[in-house]
């Protein structure tokens, strides 16, 4: 079995990929972006990026593992 992506250092490397920004997010430019790549090693994962460097690198999570996070914070 071979271990899933945790990273792309380049989000340029996911290709066709639609970044969205929360509905909470403000002008300021200081959020983060998620993707669903679908296509190439990351297909079914999701990719979270800081919009400040959309060139730089995204990190990969499970749709489990994402959930888990985003739940886990909620107030």
């Amino acid at each position: 079995m071979t271990a899933l992506p945790r990273n792309v250092p380049s989000t340029t490397d996911l290709h066709g990929v639609r970044w969205l920004r929360s509905s909470y997010s403000t002008g300021a430019n200081n959020c983060v972006e998620t993707a669903r790549p679908r296509s190439g090693p990351w297909i079914g994962l999701l990719a979270v990026r800081d919009s400040k460097d959309p060139a730089g690198p995204a990190l990969l999570f499970s749709p489990e593992s994402w959930a888990g996070f985003t739940t886990a914070f909620q107030s």
